[in-house]
C-alpha cells in the first residue's frame, strides 16, 4: 500500500528547499525527503556564500539567466524574511598588463548577460577603496553580497512549512518507478508513496539516485564527477571591505577572498579532482600555493597566517565523456517520463538561483 502525495522533493539542501517552496505556494501538498539528519548538510553548506551578480557565464546558459534572476529574487527574500546579508560589493583585478584584455572581456560577458552596474576602475582607482590592493586595473561589481546560507535555509524551510509542506530528514529513495502516469518511490525504510511530481534535487547524489529510477533511458543520467575546493581562513582581519576576484583563469576564478558577514576573511576555493565525494580533508600543504596566488593582489599577505578551514565539492557531471558547462534540468518533455524532473550539475552559482530554479521548476510541474 503507498502514500498517496501530490509532490516529493528529494534533497533539502537550499535548491531543494527553494523548488519545495516555489510548489508549496502554488498551494500544492509538499513532502521534502533528506537522507541526511539535517537541512543543507552537503554542497549547501560548503560553499563561500557569495550572491554571484551573473558576469562570467556564457550568454544565454542557464548559469546566466538563474543567476541574474536568482539575485534578484535572492535579495527581495532576504529583506521580506530577515535573513542576514550584506551587498560588499566584488573587485576583479588584473594584476598584470597582459590580464587587461580578459577583464575587458569579463566586462562585456556581464553586459550581454544583463549585468549593468560594473565599473571599471585604473589600478589608482581600485587602490583608493582598498589600499591593500595592488593591480593594473578593477571591475568594481556593487553588486556582488554574501549571505547566511543556513538561515536563508531555515528561512525556506518555513515557508514550506508554512503552507503545509513537510520534511523528512533520515530518508533516503531507495527505487523508483511509474505506474498509470504517477510516480511510485519506495524509502530506505520501506515506506511507500505516489506523487503526482518527483523532483531530483539531492546535489552531488542526483545522478546516482536517477540510477535508482525504473524506466529512465541511461542516456540522460550523467556521470558524476567531484571537484573537492579547500578554503583557507585567515588568522586575524583582513584590510579589505569587498571581496577580491583575480580575473577568470582555465578551469576556475582562481583563488579569491571572500568575507563572512562576520568580515572574516577566507581564501578558496581551489580545485582538485577527487574519485570520493566524502573527502572534504583540507591538506595543509595546498596552501602554499594559496599563498603564491594571493600575493599577486595582496603581496603584504603575512607568512604562516593561513589557516585550513573546510572543502566542499562541486557536483560536476559529464555526458559521454565531455563535462557539462552548465546546469542540466531534465523535465518529461526531455526524458519522456511524466512526473520526474531531475537537477543535476547544480554547482556555484546554485545558491544564488536557488529561486529561479525553484520558479522554473514549479512552472514544469504545473503539467504534472
Amino acid at each position: 500500500m503507498s502514500e498517496s502525495v501530490d509532490c516529493v522533493v528529494a534533497g533539502a539542501g537550499v535548491v531543494g528547499l527553494a523548488v519545495a517552496r516555489a510548489l508549496a505556494l502554488q498551494g500544492r501538498e509538499v513532502l521534502v525527503l533528506e537522507a541526511e539528519a539535517d537541512i543543507g548538510t552537503g554542497t549547501s553548506s560548503r560553499s563561500s556564500e557569495v550572491i554571484h551578480a551573473g558576469i562570467y557565464y556564457p550568454t544565454g546558459s542557464l548559469k546566466a539567466r538563474w543567476c541574474v534572476r536568482g539575485r534578484e529574487l535572492l535579495l527581495a527574500f532576504c529583506a521580506t524574511h530577515g535573513v542576514a546579508h550584506r551587498r560588499t560589493g566584488k573587485l576583479i583585478v588584473a594584476t598584470s598588463p597582459e590580464q587587461l584584455g580578459t577583464l575587458e572581456a569579463a566586462r562585456a560577458q556581464a553586459e550581454a548577460n544583463g549585468v549593468h552596474d560594473l565599473h571599471w576602475l585604473t589600478g589608482t582607482q581600485a587602490r583608493a577603496l582598498e589600499p591593500a590592493l595592488v593591480c593594473e586595473a578593477a571591475l568594481h561589481s556593487p553588486g556582488t553580497g554574501i549571505v547566511d546560507s543556513h538561515a536563508l535555509m531555515l528561512a525556506l524551510l518555513g515557508d514550506v512549512e508554512r503552507h503545509g509542506g513537510i520534511l523528512v530528514k533520515k530518508t533516503a529513495l531507495a527505487q523508483v518507478w511509474q505506474e498509470n502516469d504517477a510516480m511510485f518511490m519506495e524509502a530506505s525504510d520501506g515506506t511507500r508513496l505516489q506523487a503526482k511530481l518527483l523532483v531530483n534535487a539531492a546535489g552531488l547524489a542526483a545522478p546516482q539516485l536517477a540510477q535508482q529510477f525504473h524506466g529512465l533511458d541511461a542516456r540522460f543520467i550523467p556521470m558524476p564527477r567531484y571537484a573537492k575546493g579547500s578554503y583557507f581562513a585567515l588568522s586575524g582581519r583582513a584590510p579589505f571591505s569587498r571581496l577580491i576576484y583575480p580575473v577568470p583563469e582555465p578551469g576556475g576564478l582562481g583563488v579569491h577572498l571572500t568575507l563572512d558577514l562576520a568580515m572574516q576573511a577566507r581564501f578558496g576555493p581551489d580545485v582538485q579532482w577527487v574519485d570520493d565525494p566524502h573527502d572534504l580533508t583540507v591538506d595543509p600543504r595546498r596552501g602554499d600555493v594559496f599563498y603564491a596566488q594571493v600575493r599577486k593582489y595582496w603581496p603584504d599577505l603575512p607568512d604562516e597566517s593561513l589557516v585550513p578551514a573546510y572543502a566542499g565539492i562541486r557536483p560536476k557531471i559529464g555526458f559521454d565523456g565531455a563535462l557539462c558547462s552548465d546546469f542540466v534540468v531534465q523535465g518529461p518533455q526531455v526524458h519522456g517520463l511524466p512526473g520526474l524532473v531531475n537537477l543535476f550539475g547544480i554547482e556555484s552559482p546554485g545558491l544564488t538561483s536557488a529561486l529561479a530554479i525553484g520558479e522554473y521548476v514549479a512552472s514544469l510541474g504545473r503539467v504534472c
